[in-house]
């Protein structure tokens, strides 16, 4: 199973960015999948996971209110809509999967992700 995750970019703050994550084959049926971040001298964050039915989310206190997680199984593609960007914001997003999870079950940070993506770097300026 290979993910890529893409969208980052360079903006403002307050702006908004949309980050996808694609599967290299019919990933998403049985997998919950997160978005983490890694900020420069910081451990790596969980902000947002979503059950493989798609219907229970779960976000970190950190990004509460300002960002969506979404899938579309029918293409295999995750996102992460980020809206009201901080320049605390500024990481490398990854995106992951984890199998063996129950159908509506949003995974929180006990659980373990078995495959990960390439990071994509989100850079906010003040």
């Amino acid at each position: 199973v290979q993910l890529q995750a893409s969208g980052g970019g360079l903006v403002q703050a307050g702006e908004s960015l949309r980050l996808s994550c694609a599967a290299s084959e019919r990933t998403f049926r049985d997998y919950a999948l997160g978005w983490f971040r890694r900020a420069p001298g910081k451990e790596r964050e969980m902000i947002a996971t979503i059950s493989w039915s798609g219907d229970a989310t779960r976000y970190s206190h950190s990004v509460t209110g300002r960002s969506t997680i979404s899938m579309n199984n029918a293409n295999d593609m995750m996102f992460l809509q980020m809206d009201d960007l901080k320049p605390e914001d500024t990481a490398v997003y990854y995106c992951a999967a984890a199998r063996g999870l129950v159908r509506d079950y949003a995974p929180d940070i006990s659980v373990p992700f078995h495959y990960w993506g390439q990071g994509t770097q989100v850079t906010v300026s003040s």
